[in-house]
């Protein structure tokens, strides 16, 4: 079980995310037009830094769902490799089967 301080400062990152997705959006899309005039791309720049560092969506830790496990993250069922094998063992995720050879 990871800390609950460090699970709700994801969860904070990702309303932040969230937030200013759209306008990091724009801000990349000028700084990127290879027709943009400069000061126009100089202005974006400037105000990419200006946001928040956790605005970025690189700032975001994938995390286990059920108990916030930080490594061993299985982003097709949003959970970590231990937690996924319990489960799979329990029968709680369909279609899921032990291999054995």
């Amino acid at each position: 079980m990871a800390k609950k301080s460090k699970i709700a400062k994801n969860e904070k990152r990702r309303e932040i995310v969230a937030r200013y997705a759209a306008r990091r959006a724009e801000l990349k899309e000028i700084i990127r037009r290879p027709d943009t005039p400069d000061a126009e791309r100089l202005a974006a720049r400037r105000e990419l830094e200006r946001q928040p560092r956790d605005a970025s969506a690189t700032r975001v830790r994938n995390r286990d769902s059920v108990d916030g496990r930080p490594r061993g993250y299985v982003g097709t069922f949003g959970l970590s490799r231990v937690r996924l094998r319990a489960q799979a063992h329990a029968g709680f995720l369909p279609g899921v089967r032990k291999s054995s050879w």
